[in-house]
C-alpha cells in the first residue's frame, strides 16, 4: 500500500513541475510564445508616422504579453518585394503579421491563401488581386481602416481656436483616400470654428497641396517654405516624410523669430516639433490609433478572439481617432472645447463627411 501511495505522490509532483513549467507535452518542452512580425512600407521604421505607430503597438504587445517581434524592410515596393518579405516572416515562425497601408493589398492577397495558418492584418487596405478584378479577405485576414476626417477635423477645430486669425495651409502625401479624408475633414474643422466660435482662418486652395510621396523630405520642406513665405501660419501636414520636412521648416523658421506652426498627423508628432528645450513647433496632431489597432489585433490572437475576414473601423465612437491627450502648445480652453466637440462626435449630433463634395460648414 504504500508503494502505490509513494507512486501516486510522484506523479503528482511530475504532472505540478509540468504545469509550473509551462504546461509542457511529452517532448517536455514549453508552448512555444506567439511570434509577431511587421513588414514595413516604402519609409523606415522611424518615420514618425504609420510605420513608427504601428511597430510601437507591436512592441507594447511584446512588452505586455511577451510576444517575439521583428520587422522587415523590403527592398522595393512591388507586390514580389512584399511577399518575399512576408515569406521570410512565416519560415522564420512568425504566424501572425501586419502591414501597414494600402500598398500591402495585392501582396496581402496572395499572403492569405498561400499561408492559411497566419495571421495577417492590413491597415487602411483591402485585399485584392493585382489586377483589381477580385477583392476578398478569408479567414486569416482582419482589414482596418480609420475616420481620418474625424481625426483631420478636431485637428483643425483645435488649430483653429488657438490661433484663432490667420492663414493655413495642407500637404498631403500620395493623394489617396486616406490623405484626402484627412484634408477634407480638416477643411470642416477650420469651417466650423469659424462658424460656431468667431475665428478668422482662412483656407486658399492655392495651399492645399498633395506632394505625390510620402519619402521626399526636402520637397516637403520647400513646399512648406513656400507656404510660410505667402503668410501661411499653420500647415496640417498629412505626408509620412514629405511631413518631416515641413517639420524640419517649420524648426527653422521658429528659431530666427518667426510664429509658424504644423499640426502633425497619425502619431502625436510634438517631440519631432521640438527645438528649443520643451518648445515645439507641432500645436497638435491629427492621430489615427494605429499602435491601438496592431496591439489589439495581438491580443485578439492570444484570447482566441481573431476577427478573421472582417473589416474593423476604428473612429471617434471607440476612441480610434483624436488628438493626442496632452498638447501643450493648446490653451486648456482649447482642449475644453475639443473635448466637448468630439463628445458630439460619439453621439452623432456632429457629423464630419468623409466626401470633399459634401463638407459642413
Amino acid at each position: 500500500m504504500k508503494k502505490v501511495i509513494v507512486a501516486l505522490l510522484a506523479m503528482m509532483l511530475v504532472a505540478n513541475f509540468a504545469f509550473a513549467n509551462g504546461q509542457q507535452g511529452d517532448s517536455g518542452a514549453a508552448a512555444p510564445a506567439l511570434k509577431v512580425g511587421m513588414v514595413t512600407d516604402s519609409g523606415t521604421i522611424d518615420d514618425k508616422s504609420f510605420n513608427q505607430g504601428t511597430w510601437e503597438g507591436i512592441l507594447e504587445a511584446e512588452k505586455d504579453f511577451g510576444v517575439t517581434t521583428k520587422y522587415l524592410k523590403p527592398v522595393g515596393e512591388t507586390e514580389a518585394d512584399y511577399l518575399k518579405e512576408i515569406g521570410n516572416l512565416y519560415d522564420a515562425g512568425f504566424t501572425t503579421i501586419v502591414t501597414p497601408g494600402f500598398k500591402f493589398e495585392a501582396a496581402i492577397f496572395a499572403a492569405q491563401d498561400k499561408w492559411p495558418e497566419a495571421n495577417f492584418v492590413i491597415l487602411d487596405g483591402t485585399p485584392h488581386s493585382a489586377d483589381y478584378s477580385e477583392f476578398r479577405a478569408e479567414k486569416n485576414v482582419v482589414s482596418i481602416f480609420f475616420s481620418e476626417h474625424e481625426s483631420g477635423f478636431l485637428a483643425g477645430y483645435a488649430a483653429a481656436l488657438q490661433i484663432k486669425e490667420g492663414e493655413m495651409g495642407f500637404i498631403g502625401g500620395m493623394e489617396i483616400p486616406a490623405v484626402q479624408k484627412f484634408n477634407w475633414g480638416f477643411q470642416q474643422g477650420v469651417a466650423y470654428a469659424n462658424k460656431n466660435n468667431g475665428t478668422n482662418i482662412k483656407l486658399n486652395a492655392e495651399n492645399i497641396i498633395y506632394q505625390g510621396t510620402f519619402t521626399d523630405v526636402a520637397a516637403g520642406q520647400q513646399l512648406a517654405a513656400q507656404m510660410y513665405d505667402k503668410g501661411v501660419d499653420a500647415i496640417f501636414a498629412a505626408a509620412g516624410g514629405v511631413g518631416v520636412g515641413v517639420i524640419n521648416e517649420a524648426k527653422s523658421r521658429v528659431k530666427t523669430g518667426e510664429k509658424v506652426w504644423v499640426i502633425g498627423v497619425d502619431v502625436n508628432q510634438y517631440p519631432d516639433g521640438v527645438y528649443e528645450g520643451n518648445k515645439s513647433v507641432v500645436i497638435t496632431s491629427a492621430m489615427k490609433r494605429i499602435d491601438v489597432a496592431a496591439y489589439d489585433m495581438v491580443k485578439a490572437v492570444l484570447d482566441g478572439t481573431f476577427p478573421g475576414g472582417e473589416t474593423l473601423i476604428f473612429d471617434a465612437k471607440n476612441n480610434g481617432v483624436g488628438i493626442p491627450a496632452e498638447n501643450p502648445n493648446l490653451d486648456a480652453s482649447v482642449e475644453a472645447e475639443v473635448a466637448k466637440v468630439f463628445a458630439k462626435l460619439q453621439d452623432g449630433s456632429v457629423v464630419v463627411a468623409a466626401e470633399q463634395g459634401n463638407l459642413i460648414k
